[in-house]
């Protein structure tokens, strides 16, 4: 099967009908149903059923959408990292959810150019079943996420040890703010807060809430390395008898004999969760 085959299939999909597919792929209907048929006869199954209103998918085409988006990421990823590079190789690949971008992402690409010199470097932030998948693909080496799942093909460890905290303004303390930190923390907060369940204002990433309680005031559950900097200057403060969470770091890579560099920079992240002095606060306009 070549990728132009799986492209077409998710355009199709976007699109809802094979004309506005060809017009985005600027080819004509005719190659458009040719290169489904041709995709049909290979996989031996129906993909999608075609009606006078466009058309949707079977049970075999609900199936091969991840097959599809997985073949088409890979090839885009060879195509970006391929050829390496002569004065740039081999290459790794790291990665981290968005709140541990600053500065534990940052420190860690930092340390690996420094200790690793003769090999590429590729990051990324994003979320983490995202990044799993990716590290179960092999187009991303290791990734650093919140409560990973486990797979037979992953190997995961515990990074850092923290927890959810409940912290206010100083001198303003209204109103509380919902941060979602996953389903475990959902379902541990509504049963040990039942009354703060159903908050006004709510936040999916955590440094956004913390910049607004710093600028408007209110509270919040935050990670311990991230408001300690505040707590220590006295801008935030503790809310006395709040429920703590625990809300660890894990490093996922695959389950496979790592090559050294790869196990070099095992280590080199394993020794920044020691004795890393990095700044967690991850501020924007200093209050400090």
């Amino acid at each position: 099967m070549d990728i132009d085959q799986a492209r077409t299939f998710l355009e199709i999909i976007r699109c809802g009908s094979l004309v506005a597919a060809a017009e985005r792929l600027c080819v004509s209907q005719t190659a458009i149903s040719a290169r489904v048929q041709r995709l049909e006869r290979q996989l031996d199954c129906r993909l999608f059923l075609r009606g006078p209103g466009g058309v949707t998918l079977t049970a075999d085409g609900e199936a091969f959408v991840s097959y599809a988006n997985q073949l088409v990421h890979t090839w885009e990823a060879a195509r970006r990292e391929l050829p390496l590079s002569g004065e740039r190789q081999p290459l790794l690949r790291v990665g981290s959810e968005v709140s541990l971008g600053n500065p534990l992402l940052l420190d860690w690409v930092s340390a690996l150019h420094d200790a690793l010199p003769d090999h590429g470097i590729r990051s990324e932030v994003g979320e983490g079943q995202a990044l799993l998948r990716k590290i179960e693909l092999g187009t991303l080496d290791a990734a650093l996420v919140y409560q990973p799942d486990y797979a037979a093909g992953l190997q995961i460890e515990q990074l850092l040890e923290e927890k959810l905290v409940r912290v206010r303004r100083a001198g303003r303390p209204e109103p509380y703010i919902y941060i979602d930190w996953g389903e475990a923390f959902r379902r541990q907060h509504d049963a040990a807060l039942p009354d703060c369940a159903q908050a006004a204002l709510s936040f999916n990433l955590g440094p956004l809430a913390l910049q607004f309680i710093l600028e408007r005031g209110g509270s919040g559950y935050f990670r311990t390395r991230v408001v300690q900097a505040y707590l220590d200057s006295g801008v935030l403060e503790r809310v006395p008898q709040a429920p703590e969470f625990t809300y660890p770091t894990f490093l996922v890579y695959r389950r496979t004999p790592a090559d050294d560099a790869l196990q070099s920079a095992m280590d080199v992240i394993r020794g920044l969760a020691v004795g890393g002095t990095s700044d967690w606060s991850q501020r924007w306009d200093p209050l400090l």
